[in-house]
């Protein structure tokens, strides 16, 4: 069926219900929306479903949803993992209670058991949900930090970490199977709770997440000490984190924590900002005058499903507040974690710390400072999430910490996902540590730059919709594999990883060897002085993103270094 056919079919099938057929025929005349709409299948990648909100085959809405999850279901019942079940959760977006009420019920219709959270909850109890409960895999309805237009579908495994080899080809390959909507089974709720497969996930099981959460910390006496004079402002941007993050704060207790009062309740319209994103620096503002209303020591903001933290900290020599990377705070808190649990005698023998490949190289440096195994994976949590599993398996190692760039991290092994919940708890103990001391958190990063070196990392996209985006995507993608620079901003290129091919290419040698990471759509530059840069294509997103890195002689020489680096790398794309 070409695209006009497709649009025709949901504007008559009786299959699709009245609002979906009113919103389509409303379009007839809009020839280029319609052929967005029906042109392609929502592809069912790695990870799952994310796209704008909408009818049509390129768009979420209950349909895709269920088709997707009749794919997953014939996974699930090849693994017979029925018995065992399926945990949903979903954040505060547009339509996320209806795509997991979905979701759970066309799992029902095949005989597996779903528990569903009875409202909104962070995508990090979702993954601690899925070991705590023994379920075969996990459901999580959300969009992270996309624009407001859009909604998405997360799958999970049963080690708790989003699906990855072999699961994630596998689950996609019975997805694609799912090509007529006559496959797709549904039932009643009424019907799925008498028959004991549709079960509800209350408030008592938050309280399980929350004490994991607090297990995580070192010195709560530090806390206690640093507790009445510590003030904090928080921003959930209307998502899932409001309740977990000052449930945390209080029990620990901070007695100072100050909530952006327009920005918490949770809205999927998210009317104070255009992006909730903690990385955009719009969506600070209300934040910020907060901050300086209270003179607030540390201000943060968790993304929509609360795996994401966002941080400003006011350097008390200019009385601004001072943006930090998910690089910078992630580095906070490693060094925290090494440096205090190797004092108190409570790090673990053979201890790793796990990054992805775009994050800051200053994480080698503290590493090798504190003897701890560094170990590098491919761009995405879910890698990080699968190291622990491995180490659980073969006993190499103890996870101590894993960070990404993208502010995100997790401290603990009771989630395989990034979790802001645990990364505001556990930055503020950091803060505390450091106001014990008369330090700010901007005065200990400044410490850390002295003494690792100043490490700065910086990130670029370039959005690229419509049916030509992708296309033009892959051919930016093969230029670049095809004619790989020389030098870049004055830096030499050292190395080619192109992990696509899994080779890693000597441009001074021609020594080819492994990357020895999975197949991935990635490149990546190792440049002399201690730099190096990254393009991929966004897994989630129409977007080709560029990742540099350097480490320069001071902060300036740092900024100027990235930037040269950065127009180098974008030169002509933007």
């Amino acid at each position: 069926m070409n695209y006009r056919e497709e649009y025709k079919s949901w504007c008559t099938d009786a299959y699709f219900d009245e609002d979906t057929k009113a919103e389509l025929k409303a379009l007839e005349g809009n020839e280029a929306e319609i052929e967005d709409r029906f042109y392609k299948k929502l592809e069912f990648g790695t990870g799952g479903l994310r796209g704008v909100i909408g009818a049509g085959t390129n768009r979420m809405n209950i349909y895709t949803v269920r088709q997707a999850t009749q794919g997953l279901a014939n996974y699930i019942l090849s693994q017979n993992g029925q018995e065992k079940g399926v945990a949903i959760a979903h954040d505060s977006r547009i339509m996320s209670p209806e795509f997991a009420r979905e979701a759970a019920l066309c799992l029902n219709a095949n005989g597996i058991k779903t528990y569903l959270f009875e409202s909104l909850r962070p995508t990090p109890e979702l993954s601690f949900a899925v070991r705590e409960l023994g379920c075969i895999a996990g459901i999580v309805i959300t969009a992270s930090h996309n624009p407001r237009e859009y909604n998405g579908y997360k799958v999970y495994w049963e080690d708790g970490a989003q699906i990855t080899p072999p699961h994630d080809k596998n689950i996609l390959a019975e997805v694609a199977k799912v090509t007529e909507y006559s496959q797709v089974h549904t039932m009643e709720e009424d019907s799925a709770r008498v028959a004991g497969l549709f079960q509800i996930i209350g408030t008592d099981f938050d309280a399980k997440y929350n004490e994991q959460l607090k297990k995580q910390s070192i010195h709560p006496e530090i806390i206690k000490e640093a507790a009445k004079d510590m003030k904090i402002v928080y921003t959930p941007l209307h998502g899932t984190g409001n309740i977990p993050v000052r449930t945390v704060l209080r029990e620990l207790g901070f007695e100072q924590v100050y909530v952006v009062e327009e920005q918490k309740k949770p809205d999927g319209a998210f009317p104070t900002v255009a992006y909730p994103n903690p990385e955009d620096a719009k969506a600070w503002t209300l934040a910020l005058e907060l901050a300086k209303k209270v003179d607030a020591d540390i201000v943060l903001a968790t993304d929509p499903d609360a795996d994401r933290l966002g941080v400003y900290v006011k350097d008390t020599k200019t009385g601004e507040y001072v943006s930090f990377t998910g690089n910078m705070s992630g580095m906070l808190i490693t060094e925290y974690i090494l440096r205090e649990r190797t004092k108190n005698g409570t790090m673990p023998e053979n201890p790793a710390l796990v990054e992805t490949i775009v994050t800051t190289d200053m994480a080698k440096a503290i590493a090798a400072d504190y003897n701890t195994a560094l170990i590098e994976v491919l761009t995405g949590f879910k890698y990080i999430g699968e190291q622990i599993k491995f180490f659980e398996q073969t006993g190499a190692h103890n996870y101590v910490f894993g960070l990404e760039e993208s502010y995100g991290c997790l401290a603990g092994t009771y989630a395989r996902d990034k979790d802001a919940c645990v990364a505001v708890m556990m930055l503020c103990e950091v803060a505390s540590y450091y106001k014990t001391q008369g330090k700010t958190l901007w005065d200990a990063m400044v410490d850390m730059y002295e003494k690792y070196g100043y490490y700065k990392e910086d990130l670029a996209t370039v959005t690229l919709k419509g049916i030509d985006g992708a296309q033009q995507i892959q051919e930016m993608m093969t230029q670049f594999r095809e004619n790989p620079p020389k030098e870049l901003a004055g830096h030499q290129v050292l190395a080619v990883r192109d992990y696509k091919a899994d080779t890693r290419k000597d441009m001074a040698t021609g020594e080819v060897t492994k990357t020895g990471l999975p197949v991935s759509n990635v490149l990546y530059y190792e440049l002399s002085e201690n730099a190096w840069c990254c393009v991929r294509p966004s897994g989630t997103e129409p977007k080709i993103k560029f990742y540099f890195g350097v480490k320069g002689k001071s902060l300036e020489d740092a900024t100027e270094k990235l930037k040269a680096l950065e127009e180098a790398m974008t030169a002509g794309r933007a």
